[in-house]
This record gives C-alpha cells, sequence and structure tokens, in this order.
C-alpha cells in the first residue's frame, strides 16, 4: 500500500466504492486522514462497512463540513456529460476534487529514497488503443531483464494499493482518460501516448476535450522523456510542443505508418521491422514478424511504444528483443486459443470500437469474423480497409440485424448469440482461415463486460476444438 501523504489529521471524502474506491479510503487512513465513504448503490455501502469502513452520507445538507478534499472513482462523470451532483456540491463549496491517482503521485516518494542507489522510476501509459497491451508489454521486458517492477492503474493492482517501490523498481501504469483527466498530480518520469481515436466522446465533451484529457499526462508534469505516437496530427502536435528543438532526444517519436527520419529519436516499424534511430542514424533493428505475442501492425505500434520506453532505463537492444518473443501476450487482445484443422481461432474481446477492430482486421487474412454488440457514435465505415480480409462475418448482439445491414460484408450471416456464431464458424471453416472475435462495439447489449463475452467465445471454442 501507498499511504497517502498530505492530509496527516484531515477529513477526506471518498466517492464510489469499487476497486479504486476501497484501496483510496485504505491509503488515506494509513496516511493519517479520516476516510468519510460514500456510494449511491446501496450493496457498495455495505460492503464498504463490512470492511470497517466510515459511511458518511454525502446527500445530507453539511456533508462537506470540515471536509478538506473529495476524491472520486475514475467512472464517475465530473463535468461531462452531467456533472455527478456530489462532486457538483464539492466545486460549490469550494472543495478540491482529485482521484487515486492524483495522490499516488503527490504520495510517492520520500525520505527513504534518499538513501537508495536508485530511486524508483515510474513510467505511465496512455492512448486509445494498446495501452493495456504495451504497458504490459514494458511490464513483461523489465522482468525478464532482472529488473524489478509493479504493473498498476488500468491494468494490474490498483495505484495506491502496490507495495511501496524497492530501489531500482520500476512501476508501470496505464492511465485511461478517465484518470488522466482529473487527476491534480500527474508526474511520471517516462510518459507515453500510444495513438488517438475517438472514443469516450459524451464523456469529455468531444474530440478536443478526450485529447486534453490524454494531453494532461505529459503537459502538468513534464516528464523526462516523452514517448509520442505520430501517426495522428494530435500526436504531431504534443510531439512538437513537447520538444525543444529538432535534435531535442527527451522526445521519442514513434511511427508505423512510415519511416522517421529526424534528427532526433525516433523508433518505428515498417513490414515487420523495428528500427531505432539517433542523430539520424540506425542504432538498432529488431525483427517482428516472427513474434507471436504480437501480431499485426497495431502490435508492432504497441512494441514501438514499449522498446523506446524501457530503452530511456538503457536496456540493451538484444536485451529487449529476447523478451518480445517470450511474452505471451494478454487475455482478449489478439489472444490465440488455439488451433485445430489448420484452423486457428483468436480471442479479441478488448477490439470495442472500430479502429482497434480495423487493425485486428488488418493482422489476419482468411478472417471468419464474429462482429456485433452495442454500437458506438461515427458508424462502421471506418472498418472498410480490412473487410477485403473477410471471408465471411457471422453477427452477435441483440442488434444484429441492423448491424449487419451497416457492416457492409458481402458474405454476413445474423447469429445474434455468441454460441450460434461459434459454432456457425467452426463448421465452416477451411484450413488457414482464422476465426477471429473482434466485436467493434461494446458488449453491454449482451455481457457486462469485454472479459465476460471474451471468456464465452473462449469456452465455446474450447468445447468445439478441446
Amino acid at each position: 500500500m501507498i499511504p497517502v501523504r498530505g492530509y496527516e489529521g484531515q477529513k477526506v471524502a471518498v466517492l464510489g466504492l469499487g476497486r479504486s474506491g476501497l484501496a483510496t479510503a485504505r491509503a488515506l487512513m494509513a496516511g493519517g486522514a479520516t476516510a468519510l465513504c460514500w456510494d449511491d448503490g446501496a450493496e457498495a455501502r455495505a460492503r464498504a462497512e463490512a470492511a470497517g469502513l466510515t459511511l458518511h452520507d454525502l446527500t445530507r445538507h453539511e456533508a462537506f463540513a470540515g471536509v478538506a478534499a473529495l476524491v472520486t472513482s475514475p467512472g464517475i462523470p465530473h463535468l461531462y456529460p452531467t456533472t455527478n451532483p456530489h462532486i457538483a456540491r464539492a466545486y460549490e463549496e469550494g472543495v478540491p476534487v482529485d482521484n487515486d491517482i492524483g495522490l499516488f503521485f503527490r504520495s510517492l516518494g520520500g525520505g527513504e529514497w534518499d538513501e537508495m542507489d536508485q530511486p524508483p522510476r515510474v513510467i505511465a501509459v496512455t492512448g486509445s488503443n494498446g495501452k493495456s497491451t504495451t504497458s504490459a508489454l514494458i511490464h513483461h521486458v523489465l522482468t525478464e531483464a532482472g529488473r524489478p517492477a509493479q504493473l498498476a492503474g488500468n491494468i494490474g493492482r490498483g495505484v495506491l494499493d502496490i507495495d511501496p517501490p524497492r530501489d531500482g523498481e520500476v512501476i508501470v501504469l496505464e492511465l485511461s482518460s478517465y484518470q488522466t483527466d482529473l487527476a491534480r498530480a500527474l508526474t511520471p518520469d517516462v510518459a507515453v501516448f500510444t495513438n488517438l481515436s475517438p472514443d469516450h466522446l459524451d464523456r469529455h465533451g468531444g474530440m478536443g476535450g478526450y485529447f486534453a484529457a490524454k494531453r494532461r499526462l505529459f503537459a502538468e508534469g513534464g516528464p523526462d522523456r516523452a514517448v509520442i505516437g505520430v501517426d495522428e496530427p494530435e500526436g504531431l502536435f504534443l510531439a512538437g510542443q513537447m520538444a525543444e528543438g529538432p535534435g531535442d532526444e527527451r522526445v521519442i517519436r514513434v511511427s508505423v505508418d512510415r519511416k522517421l527520419t529526424g534528427a532526433g529519436w525516433n523508433v518505428f516499424a515498417r513490414k515487420g521491422f523495428l528500427s531505432e534511430t539517433r542523430k539520424s542514424k540506425q542504432v538498432a533493428s529488431i525483427d517482428l514478424r516472427g513474434v507471436k505475442g504480437l501480431p499485426g501492425a497495431h502490435n508492432h505500434q504497441n512494441a514501438c511504444c514499449a522498446y523506446a520506453a524501457v530503452r530511456t532505463l538503457g536496456l540493451a537492444p538484444k536485451v529487449i528483443e529476447d523478451a518480445f518473443h517470450s511474452y505471451p501476450g494478454l487475455p482478449h487482445r489478439s489472444q490465440r486459443i488455439g488451433e485445430k484443422n489448420g484452423v486457428a481461432y483468436v480471442n479479441d474481446s478488448k477490439a470495442t470500437n472500430v479502429d482497434s477492430a480495423l487493425m485486428a482486421l488488418l493482422a489476419f487474412k482468411n478472417i471468419r469474423w464474429i462482429v456485433g454488440g452495442l454500437q458506438k457514435e461515427g458508424g462502421l465505415g471506418g472498418l472498410a480497409e480490412g473487410l477485403p480480409n473477410v471471408k465471411k462475418a457471422y453477427v452477435i448482439g441483440r442488434e444484429a440485424e441492423a448491424f449487419a445491414r451497416d457492416l457492409g460484408v458481402p458474405d454476413t450471416e445474423v447469429c445474434q448469440t455468441m454460441e450460434r456464431a461459434v459454432a456457425a464458424a467452426h463448421h465452416e471453416a477451411e484450413p488457414g482461415d482464422i476465426v477471429l472475435l473482434a466485436p467493434a462495439a461494446a458488449s453491454f447489449d449482451q455481457y457486462d463486460s469485454f472479459e465476460k463475452r471474451g471468456e464465452d467465445f473462449i469456452a465455446r471454442v474450447t468445447a468445439l476444438i478441446g
């Protein structure tokens, strides 16, 4: 646990009692604060009370009297589309609002770090797609290289629930826009921006607000190194803002669209080869084509970002390459489930939007595509580039018929359920085909989460192929 600093002897309200909220309350108490906990759900309140936490009804008129700060869970809207009423009350009464990420950065470190040979470092990863894989890959490479490391944030453990870092340890954080948007402190040593595509636009008031939330990771704390994907205009803009000149090696530009030729520090992938250049000279190269845990251009971008991040810590290219080959991949992200009779089965349930689904389609050929769910804003037109790789689409979801009409795949079967879709794809698949779950949609019309959707796919496939 990371005890929260700066609120000793003070009352701090905690709104939202899920995983991060409960960890926040415990960390506040460990730091000497009084945690006053509230959740609008009776079940969550009961769990918190059973865990020995103090409930504090934020609906009462005097609820914020004597409260030094309100700490809210990431999923609770603090501005758009509508400000949560408890947060609105805090704003009105001048009570600062923060989240667990802000508390983590303000509390990390202390006098004990002065006695360490190598003070701990923090690598924070954000972006629209690939941030989980990039974070997990960074953690994997560090672990394989013998560097102590912890993985936390939007993946792994809650940030305040990790162990106090040891001498030379690296904390790898995956941070969503919900987490970076409100945090009052953001001071990573290395910040990584993978890419940007439309997502969560209602929560951020549009694309500009969404990018602004991501940009805060770089603008608020000024990381020592910034690894920035420059394949979108926003990434180019951010890299330009962070660099003091063309050769500023504090900014590492990353691309999978083109060869980067600038005089600074660049990492890019073309035709399956990762290249690192500095001062316009190539210093390293890795063949990514045989790395089974990182298929496709989107994973090559993740590899470039992870490579750049750990290179800032001094790891050698050969050490990184060896670790790439042992990376097993993450569940529900281009996860290879198995193969039978020359047919491979891949679970990419995390492909919840058009951009991430397109990356999955571009990574494979001869695809029997299980797709569908709760369609997001913007339609399905962005999938067009990947459709030539699709032999047939099997559409699931409550609105499967409407989804199928918008899909644009000539050979489409409306299945509605995962059971029927997997059975049909399995029955019709031929040697060399890929049965791919890449929904291009949210899961909430049929499942509680993309994880549950992926687990259902795995169970159906396993039952068929053994």
